[in-house]
């Protein structure tokens, strides 16, 4: 038989008040299919597909819980991040590639082309990596992630800093 000291720590001074109200437990939050109140999304599982009325406002469970309703775009994962973010500085590097290497082409390339069109062509060399990066972000939001990553990867071996690259290897042999 318990005594009223083992009681003791199970209760609190003042929980048999009559005038406080005990608050509602909250209702776990389940991103299942049925909602219990209007505000909650309706959501099916991969692989289920609405039909009827209103089809088109029910959103889909990812695989890992989240919740991804029509019009919205699911997060990108870490993996996806990161590449991204390597390509970013690679794009960073081929622009500072084409800088290093159209100047240090400057003074050669006044016999084949005319300072201004030198300079329009060098200036539009630097911008591209930049544009490249930009156009294909913009332009693949509603795309698969894979055909995003394709396309930086082409755009890698599209704008390689050939100036650059080639003035420091015959730099390199000529030394």
């Amino acid at each position: 038989m318990s005594t009223g000291r083992d009681d003791d720590a199970l209760r609190w001074d003042g929980d048999d008040d009559p005038t406080l109200v005990a608050s509602k437990a909250p209702e776990p939050t389940s991103p299942a299919a049925t909602p219990s109140t209007p505000s909650e999304p309706l959501a099916l599982p991969d692989g289920f597909t609405a039909v009827g009325k209103d089809s088109e406002k029910v959103g889909h469970i990812e695989a890992d819980g989240a919740v991804v309703m029509p019009g919205e775009r699911a997060q990108l994962s870490s993996a996806v991040l990161l590449t991204l973010g390597v390509l970013a500085g690679a794009y960073v590097l081929f622009t500072v590639g084409w800088i290093i290497g159209g100047l240090r082409l400057q003074g050669a390339s006044q016999v084949l082309i005319g300072p201004v069109g030198y300079q329009a062509a060098l200036w539009t060399a630097v911008a591209a990596p930049l544009l490249w990066f930009v156009g294909v972000y913009v332009l693949t939001r509603a795309s698969k992630t894979w055909v995003r990553v394709t396309w930086l990867f082409a755009g890698l071996a599209l704008l390689a800093p050939w100036p650059f690259l080639m003035v420091a290897a015959v730099g390199m042999v000529a030394s």
